[in-house]
């Protein structure tokens, strides 16, 4: 029998080959099936940490880095992102991404695992992540490594999807989120994963809105607000480190 770590480790590689087979078509996907909305949630996001222009702001589970460059975009020179992930194949579309946009000497990106940051305490003003805390195979271990690499003052950032606030707008987003978007994710991804079939189920298996927020609390974070956007579709929360 596995023990407690060991199934935890097999979690997180399992998530890892899941996201590095869809990283090609990530980004396509995030505007298709959010309906291009998953911009403007960013941007929110980074509106309600009250990041300052000078700040040092890490970006976890970043992915190909789309919260990082919105954060990059409020600093001045003083400021510093930094995004990381475990995934290679998105680190690598990151980069890439970067370059394109002329923004490699802003933002810097690293291998890194959430729950082992290599990081000293209290580094940075904000951290943050944007649907990617569910996918830690830890959750408390990963919002505590969050906390413990953000300054005293500094805030912890969650963008995470939700279930809706609106009883009635439920039925009609939950046919969407269990059939139609694993449907047309399988299809565009063509992934044997069926990455798009756990992102329902894991979202249900998720704690809720007011769940999050007293885990963060459980990992010392104080002061936590809760933002629901889209009718509950998605959630901001962001807790301050004492």
């Amino acid at each position: 029998m596995l023990s407690q770590s060991e199934l935890l480790t097999k979690k997180g590689e399992h998530i890892r080959r899941m996201f590095g087979s869809i990283a090609g078509v990530y980004d396509l996907l995030n505007t298709i099936l959010s309906f291009n909305l998953d911009k403007s949630w960013r941007k929110f996001a980074v509106k309600v940490s009250n990041v300052t222009p000078d700040a040092k702001v890490l970006d976890v589970c970043t992915g190909t880095g789309d919260l990082a460059i919105e954060y990059s975009s409020k600093l001045n020179d003083r400021g510093k992102v930094i995004g990381s992930d475990f995934c290679h194949e998105m680190l690598t579309l990151a980069n890439k991404k970067l370059r394109k946009r002329n923004l490699s000497t802003k933002i810097n990106i690293l291998r890194a695992d959430t729950l082992r940051l290599p990081f000293h305490d209290n580094y940075f003003q904000v951290s943050s992540v944007a649907f990617g805390i569910r996918n830690v195979s830890d959750l408390n271990a990963g919002i505590s490594e969050m906390a413990r690499i953000t300054a005293s003052g500094g805030r912890v950032v969650i963008l995470e999807f939700s279930q809706p606030t609106n009883i009635l707008f439920q039925k009609i987003y939950y046919f969407y989120f269990k059939k139609i978007l694993p449907f047309i994710g399988k299809i565009i991804s063509k992934s044997r994963y069926n990455a798009y079939s756990y992102l329902p189920s894991s979202v249900l298996n998720f704690p809720d809105r007011y769940g999050l927020k007293k885990r963060m609390e459980s990992c010392g974070l104080v002061d936590v607000k809760i933002y629901a956007r889209t009718l509950g579709i998605v959630t901001i929360h962001v807790g301050k480190k004492p």
